[in-house]
Order: C-alpha cells, then structure tokens, then sequence
C-alpha cells in the first residue's frame, strides 16, 4: 500500500498542524497524502509578533497553501475558539470572557465571534461547550461552560451556536457526553464517572438532546470512561457511547469529531493502529490528530489500517459509504471563507457586545 492510498479515507481525519505560521515539510506531506477533511489551528499557528495587516497577510498565505496542498473543493478550517483562556488569535480580534460571563449576551457574542473567525479563512469552531458545570473540583471546565444547569446551558449554547453559524462559522458541541462532572483533566489523564445512565439524562444529556433537536451538524465525543454504559472504553472508542446514545437514543445524524486523540487520556490506546478499526465501527466519523501532544505521522498507519479493515471486510463498506456521505453533506453546506480585513470599526462595536476576558497573559495552546 502506498501513501497515494491513504487519500481513499483522508475524509475522516482533521490534522492540527506543526507549530508554524508556515506549512512544516513535514505538514505539506500529510496533507497531500492524506487528503483530510480539514485542519485545526492553534495559538502557534498565528504571527502574534506583528500588526493586524501584516499577520493577517501571513494568515491569507497559510490558507491558501493549506487548501492548494489538500487539494479538495471543500475543507474545514477549524479552530478552538471558546472565549477566556481558550483563545487562538493574536489582537484585534475581540477576547471574550468565558462562556459564563456572556449571559444574555452568548447570542451576540456567537455573531461577533462568526464574523470575526470567517474572516480568518475558518469555517468551523470547536464550540459551543454543552457540558455543565455541576463539578466544583472539575479542573478543566468550569467557567468554559454556560451554566451549572441544563436547561441555563442549553438556552445559551444554542442562541451561541445559531448566530454563530449564521455569520459563516459552523458549530460543533461538546464533549458529548458530557465533562461537566469530572475531577481530572483528560488532556492528562483517563476520567472515570460513574453517574448511571439514568443520571446523564437527567443532566449532562439534556444540552445535547436540545443541540441535535437543533439540527446541530457536528458532535465532539469526549475521552471519558462512563462505567455505567461501557466499562471497558472511552466515549471515544465506544459503540455504546456513540452509536448507542448518540445515534441511537438521541437520533444524531450528523457529524461526530473525536476530540484529540493524542491527548493524554486515549493517546496509548491509539497506539496500536487497530484502534482506527474500532474507533469507525463505534460510529465515529472524523478523527482528529493534533501535533501539540503526538506526531501527527502517527495518522499514516491509522489510516492504513481503515483502508486494509475495509478490503478484509473488518469494517462495514455500507458504514464507511455513510460516514462519508455525512462528512461529504456537512461540507456543502460549510461555507469556504476567504480572509479579509475587518475596520477598526467593527471590533469597536463587538468590544461592547459581550464580558470581555481581562487576564492576557494566561494562555492554552
């Protein structure tokens, strides 16, 4: 099998690159051979050393060249852009407080938020977060999330999500199916819950039932291990989690994301590169690779392995065919953004739309 092949299932990987404001050697191979559905960005990513019009040049070429390597009509430009400390993007763009702050405001904070990331060439945004934050002890959401209820989550997160998408960024939320109620980060280590199913529906699903009732496209799974429904795997790689819950008791028919696979919590599990195997017969359908914690290389014997399950039969076609065509759906309907200046003018009104995050030197990649 040659690298020309891994191509055949570059739909169902999203590659965050190297840290460079440049396409690494090493980035313009995978992405030519592997073809992906689209890339992430992160903080490394962006020319925080210059004024807006010289970064945003800087960003211009970056776009283009991703898009020219991967070579398809259509792509995804994602990115983590939550507000507070999850932030990717030098100034002028605007820096909001953490979901909580927003309140009434998630709606018009959603719609400065799209106007402001299409005009970086993204088309999508790792958010809305639909966890809640019923966990005091929990290190890694907290203030990311709307509310501690889910009827507060739900009402924010899709006024957010709505007018996000409606100024030319698609939403995704997660991390299904929820991470609300953990006391450990899973960037570093695996979490365990042992909520009961009949608990998760009574909260951490409530805010995922309103976004797929929604017409969410796209759903982030977390690497959590929820005990109660599968003892052995991570939402990640498990059927029950996410063809069972999702698809199944919530009738998701979009898009499901992994969240990245090199974090810490799954990375050993992805390994062995049979973990591509079970991570599409669960249900998922695109798996995101980023370079901060792993080498994203390690996407060429994943892919490999969906390529060689699928000709021994290890792996449904039939399902394959559909998780393509759910990509495939999502896109046409993902507008592809050119990057453009915005006036001074703009941000000065969207610094007034919203709570504002005021600690500038804290950051995460």
């Amino acid at each position: 099998m040659s690298d020309a092949d891994l191509a055949s299932v570059g739909d169902h990987f999203i590659v965050g690159l190297r840290p460079t404001t440049t396409l690494h050697p090493l980035d313009r191979d995978l992405l030519r051979d592997l073809r992906p559905a689209g890339v992430i960005l992160y903080k490394s990513n962006f020319r925080h050393d210059l004024r807006y019009d010289d970064w945003l040049a800087s960003q211009a070429e970056l776009i283009a060249d991703i898009r020219g390597v991967i070579g398809r009509e259509r792509i995804f430009i994602g990115i983590d852009h939550e507000g507070g400390r999850v932030c990717r993007t030098p100034p002028p763009i605007t820096r909001y407080g953490y979901a909580r702050s927003w309140g009434n405001d998630a709606g018009a904070v959603g719609a400065a938020m799209g106007v402001e990331l299409a005009s970086l060439g993204v088309n999508l945004s790792f958010a809305p977060v639909l966890d809640i934050d019923s966990n005091p002890k929990n290190p890694v959401i907290g203030a990311r999330a709307f509310d501690s209820t889910p009827s507060g989550v739900s009402t924010m997160a899709l006024q957010f999500a709505k007018q996000l998408e409606a100024n030319g960024v698609r939403a995704c939320g997660k991390h299904f199916p929820g991470h609300g109620d953990t006391h450990v980060d899973s960037h570093y280590e695996l979490p365990v819950i042992g909520a009961t199913l009949d608990d998760l529906r009574h909260r951490e699903l409530q805010p995922f039932a309103a976004a797929v009732a929604a017409g969410f496209g796209m759903i982030m799974t977390s690497h959590i291990l929820f005990r109660a429904i599968d003892p052995v795997y991570p939402a990640t790689l498990s059927r029950q989690i996410t063809h069972g819950l999702l698809r199944e008791d919530l009738g998701f028919e979009g898009v499901i994301v992994s969240d990245d696979i090199s974090m810490r919590a799954v990375s050993k599990l992805f390994d062995n590169a049979d973990a591509a195997i079970q991570f599409m017969a669960a249900g998922n359908d695109l798996m995101m690779i980023c370079a901060h914690w792993a080498d994203t290389e390690r996407a060429r014997p994943l892919a490999r392995r969906i390529i060689e399950a699928r000709r021994a039969g290890d792996l449904e076609s039939r399902e394959l065919d559909r998780s393509k065509e759910r990509i495939a759906e999502m896109l046409e309907r993902t507008p592809q953004n050119s990057v453009r200046r915005l006036s001074q003018d703009v941000f000065a009104r969207h610094a007034q739309v919203g709570a504002l995050y005021s600690d500038t030197t804290a950051e995460v990649i």
